[in-house]
Parts: structure tokens; C-alpha cells; sequence
């Protein structure tokens, strides 16, 4: 970055400057834990027993120390490529009919608290509204550091246990919806999409989103003939918007095909989750009647606080998941 003319190519210079964030962010908060530790082994040595205010200050903070170690100890587990990038996020209805489009409804609001809560931009891309009510799918990108390394965690099926607002008896119904996670490809990664490849048609935007979208054809979808993906985008103001995050979204997948395709622990990953969405397939259960438990299948975690969960509590989930995921060595 000191080198005449560094900034001159700013394309370039911006690459840099995220690179070394990156590299302090994982640097620098070792390197105070460590000083720290430093601090507190030297004052360890030369307190006496009979200071008990040092001595309880020292417990402390040394348990503020422990803290800080295991917060550090879990970013290690975010450490696999493309963890650190934005996640473009799919929910989509399955068994269940009206009330499986407002399960997709309740886990879209509790994504965006999680992001809120982290401190992540969303960003609604897509979005086909239920006939009666609810969500049929929705596509979510969520932008910020590390999005994608937390929330690869929620890939798969979610099931729901409650009693129906929609069932005039109040009976018990069971919901299941799909969730899919891709990351988000940073501009200049070189993957090619041929034209040819590709059949383009645009439509008028549905549901929200003000009078010039439901006026005009600027909803974009995009069918990748070769690999049969299809990926549209309308909640943009205009078509050209719409095409360019549409083929965003196509690229992202078709860089994570070509991923699943060189990783054999990645495609093994994906036989393991991307399931058929109904009864026994799902990663996680969510049950709010007769009892109150949030159980995911693969760590095992579970808990009751069922409210805390779909306001986007899943900090503890996806710690399970990754600590029950991580790679030997």
C-alpha cells in the first residue's frame, strides 16, 4: 500500500484494503488476548494472599480472558474459502399448503432479526407471495463479514409443530420448509456463462413494491439451459437491475455446482441435507405445542425458549453445528 501509484488503479487498491482488514481481523484480537494474558500472568505472580480486592479483580478478568479465547476459538471455524463472504439465502415452502407458506413467512422475519443482530444488510431479491397467506419463496441476500460461514448452518429442512391460527377446530399442524444458503462471488472470479446458454424472459413484477414495478415487465428470469437453474429477480426498480442480480445469483450457483463437483466432503454434505421437504428429512424442529423445544438433529442442541429462537437467537445453533462439523485434523 506504500508503493507510488498504488492507488491509482482503484479496483485494485480496494481488493488490498479488504485484504488487510481481513488479515487485522483475525490478527489484531489475538494479539490484545495474548497481551492481556501477559498482563495478567505477571500480576498473578507478585499479588498476596491477603489482597483480596486484586485477587478478585485478577479472577476477573481472567474470566473475561476465557471469554474472549473461546470467542476467538470459534472464528477458527469459519475458516473454510468463501466463509467470509455475503450468503444469498432461499426459503421455500414444502409439505403443509397455507401453513407451510407462513412457516416460510416466520423464518424470513427470523433471518433478518439474526442479520439485524450481527449487524448485516439485507436485502429482498425475490419474493412469490401464498395464495391465502404466507410465503411460497423467497430469495434473501445478506450482506456483511462472515454471513455466509454462519448461515451455510441452516441449509436444509425446517420443521414446524403448532397449533394452526388457520384450522377453525385448533388442531395440531406439522410444517416443513427448505432452506438453502450459497455464497454470494465477489466480482472478478472467473467463471464464464455463455449467452447462448441462456433464455431470458421478463415479466411484471407481483405483490410489493409500488406502482412503477407492477407497471412496467421489469421482473427478470433467467433458465440456465445446461444445468436447468432457474433464478429470477423483481423486487429492483428497473430491468436492467433485475437482470444483473438475477445473473449474480446464477453465478453463485453455478460456482457452488462446480464446487460440489471438485469437493467430495461438500457434495457429501449436500446428499446429507438437501432433502426431500417433508416428514424425516428435516435438520431441525421447531415445537410450539404441546411443549415448547428447538431440536436440531445434527449437533443435537436443543432448547426451550422457542420465542428467542425466531427472533433470530441462533448464535447457539450454528456454534453447535460448525464445532460438530469441524474438520479433523
Amino acid at each position: 500500500m506504500s508503493d507510488s501509484g498504488f492507488w491509482d488503479n482503484s479496483q485494485n487498491s480496494a481488493s488490498v484494503v479488504k485484504q488487510l482488514k481481513n488479515l487485522k481481523s483475525y490478527i489484531e484480537p489475538w494479539e490484545t488476548s495474548y497481551k492481556k494474558f501477559q498482563e495478567l500472568n505477571e500480576l498473578s505472580e507478585i499479588v498476596r494472599e491477603d489482597e483480596e480486592d486484586l485477587i478478585a479483580d485478577l479472577a476477573g478478568n481472567t474470566e473475561s480472558l476465557l471469554q474472549n479465547i473461546d470467542k476467538l476459538e470459534f472464528t477458527t471455524l469459519l475458516g473454510q474459502d468463501l466463509d467470509k463472504n455475503n450468503a444469498i439465502l432461499s426459503i421455500n415452502a414444502g409439505a403443509g399448503g397455507t401453513e407451510s407458506c407462513d412457516w416460510v413467512s416466520m423464518l424470513l422475519r427470523m433471518y433478518i432479526r439474526f442479520a439485524e443482530k450481527k449487524g448485516y444488510v439485507t436485502k429482498i431479491i425475490d419474493e412469490l407471495q401464498g395464495e391465502d397467506a404466507g410465503i411460497k419463496n423467497v430469495t434473501l441476500l445478506i450482506e456483511g463479514d462472515y454471513a455466509y460461514g454462519y448461515l451455510k448452518a441452516e441449509r436444509g429442512v425446517h420443521r414446524l409443530v403448532r397449533i394452526s391460527p388457520f384450522d377453525a377446530n385448533k388442531r395440531r399442524h406439522t410444517s416443513f420448509a427448505s432452506v438453502d444458503v450459497i455464497p454470494e462471488i465477489e466480482e472478478g472470479t472467473e467463471l464464464k456463462i455463455e449467452e447462448k446458454d441462456l433464455t431470458i424472459d421478463t415479466f411484471r413484477a407481483s405483490g410489493p413494491g409500488g406502482q412503477h414495478m407492477q407497471k412496467t415487465d421489469s421482473a427478470v428470469r433467467i433458465t440456465h439451459l445446461p444445468t436447468g437453474f432457474v433464478v429470477q429477480c423483481q423486487n429492483e426498480r428497473s430491468q436492467y437491475q433485475n437482470k444483473q442480480t438475477a445473473l449474480k445469483i446464477l453465478k453463485a450457483k453455478l460456482y457452488e455446482l462446480e464446487r460440489e463437483k471438485k469437493e467430495q466432503d461438500l457434495q457429501k454434505h449436500y446428499g446429507s441435507e438437501k432433502k426431500k421437504i417433508e416428514w424425516g428429512s428435516q435438520i431441525r424442529s421447531y415445537v410450539m405445542h404441546p411443549y415448547n423445544l428447538v431440536k436440531d438433529h445434527r449437533s443435537g442442541w436443543e432448547t426451550g425458549d422457542v420465542d428467542k429462537v425466531m427472533d433470530g437467537g441462533l448464535d447457539a445453533f450454528i456454534e453447535a453445528y460448525l464445532k460438530s462439523h469441524k474438520p479433523k485434523d
